[in-house]
């Protein structure tokens, strides 16, 4: 039986007719390397832009923020695991063609929206999908946003990206172990940080989580590359909350979030504390 590799991300699934890949979202189905959640949305919201959080594009706008399921990552932290960790016959869906959501998206301009933000779950594991749409809207004037761990090959990315005005960008540690750990790679998000900035608007995003990814040290490295890559990139460091399997968890301490951030002040010319 004639096995194909799935080339989005770095996991590389080598996949047999049929058989499903580690995000639960994408399969060989005939043949060919199929987005099996293709226009299956689990959630759709008018949302202020400020909640993906983007500070500085367009701020004071709303957005047309639209979810799918499945995710090339396996958090253990996840704050949205019952979408992100989730297979194509375990929620509800609803089948919504580009067209349609860029109909919907021109509609919702009366009511102060600017376009559609691929959110909620990991919307690059349904490449396909988010490329459609954002040719679409971008055809029709609206602009394309993505939320994003941004673990994803270098080749789809560069045919994606013209097309993307915004994203925030997961940066989710500053060591191989930490990504090891939920099944990642931190030189991969960096060189599409790298890569992102050349079209893009981009602001990043770290959760801060206590005994994990919360030292002075590992902060400051992180500051660093952002500040290498542009001093201007907006970060937003955001206080943990127990969830998924990390209900045992405390909640990280405000304090540290402001203390960390100000350590981030030391490169970055923008520093966002969030969920304090």
């Amino acid at each position: 039986m004639n096995k194909l590799v799935c080339n989005i991300c770095p996991h590389h699934c080598n996949l047999a007719e049929g058989q499903i890949g580690l995000c639960k979202a994408r399969s060989n189905v005939n043949g060919e390397i199929t987005a099996i959640n293709y226009g299956r949305i689990t959630g759709i919201a008018l949302d202020p832009i400020e909640k993906k959080p983007l500070k500085m594009f367009y701020p004071g706008s709303e957005i047309l923020s639209v979810g799918s399921f499945g995710c090339n990552f396996k958090c253990s932290f996840c704050q949205n695991n019952d979408i992100s960790m989730a297979g194509k016959n375990e929620l509800d869906t609803q089948f919504v063609t580009p067209e349609e959501l860029i109909q919907l998206a021109l509609e919702l301009r009366t009511k102060g929206n600017i376009g559609i933000a691929y959110t909620y779950n990991e919307p690059l594991v349904g490449y396909e999908y988010i490329r459609d749409c954002a040719i679409l809207a971008k055809e029709n004037g609206l602009k394309n946003v993505v939320v994003t761990n941004g673990c994803f090959c270098e080749e789809p990315m560069r045919e994606l990206l013209p097309y993307i005005d915004a994203l925030n960008i997961d940066l989710k540690g500053f060591t191989e172990e930490f990504y090891h750990n939920i099944g990642g790679s931190l030189e991969t998000v960096k060189d599409f940080i790298r890569l992102a900035i050349k079209t893009s608007h981009i602001e990043i995003t770290t959760l801060v989580i206590p005994g994990e990814n919360d030292s002075e040290e590992e902060i400051r490295s992180l500051s660093k590359f952002i500040a290498s890559v542009s001093k201007d990139i907006p970060l937003h460091l955001t206080r943990f909350f127990p969830r998924y399997k990390m209900l045992n968890r405390n909640a990280t301490e405000v304090s540290s979030v402001y203390k960390l951030a100000d350590i981030a002040r030391e490169s970055l010319n923008f520093v966002f504390e969030g969920n304090c």
